[in-house]
């Protein structure tokens, strides 16, 4: 069965409402077993998918291998969807959590450990103030030399941060977003994105701090 679905230009809904509107169609055809629903699905979001998960990830391998879980999932589980959240919250959340079943596999199966799970919650709960001063990590990103820094810096941090900071800083996602995503509050989302933040700028400076010199010690005069 297929159908057919159509964005309408002379529509006189916001972009949001009319960006809604088309997920809801695309969504429909989805279910409906239309072939070239799944064809722009996939257009939409690979890119989108694959990015993500490489910078949760850091190997290209192992994101590729995500995106191909990600579509299938989305794929089974589409007859089921209700709109509940927009389907890039609903893709996006399917990718993070494949992401950290990735991730834990790995250091399973590569390290042979078990256990990792409790390194992947963050044990912090209250919603807290927390202050932010200054310029983010990601502004200083100018060149391609900065970017690689950039992405063992974030390689370093807590992955609980990692997923809140690359959803807002790289995919610029808003915080009620990001929170429906990650299926945590908004206060969560905002102490998870500052804490990152910080840690970030600490494995940076450590990264970028100058090495000492060597310094010659003269021999004694015999």
């Amino acid at each position: 069965m297929t159908g057919t679905y159509y964005l309408n230009l002379n529509s006189n809904l916001t972009p949001d409402a009319e960006a809604a509107r088309e997920d809801q169609l695309l969504i429909a055809a989805l279910q409906a077993g239309d072939q070239s629903a799944y064809e722009k699905l996939i257009v939409r979001f690979q890119n989108p998918v694959y990015n993500l998960a490489y910078r949760l990830l850091n190997d290209q391998a192992d994101a590729c291998d995500v995106v191909q879980e990600v579509f299938l999932k989305v794929f089974r589980n589409v007859a089921n969807f209700r709109g509940s959240s927009s389907l890039r919250t609903w893709v996006y959340r399917i990718a993070v959590n494949e992401s950290y079943n990735r991730r834990r596999w790995l250091f399973r199966h590569r390290r042979g450990e078990t256990g990792l799970d409790e390194t992947f919650e963050d044990n912090e709960t209250r919603e807290r103030a927390l202050t932010d001063s200054g310029e983010t990590p990601f502004d200083f990103t100018m060149n391609r030399e900065a970017q690689l820094l950039l992405e063992e810096a974030l390689e370093s941090i807590n992955p609980v941060f990692r997923s809140a900071l690359v959803l807002r800083e790289i995919e610029d996602l808003p915080y009620e977003e990001i929170a429906e995503i990650l299926e945590v509050s908004i206060g969560t989302v905002k102490s998870r994105i500052l804490r990152g933040r910080e840690a970030l700028r600490k494995a940076l400076s450590a990264r970028l701090a100058p090495q000492p010199a060597i310094q010659l010690v003269p021999r004694p005069v015999k």
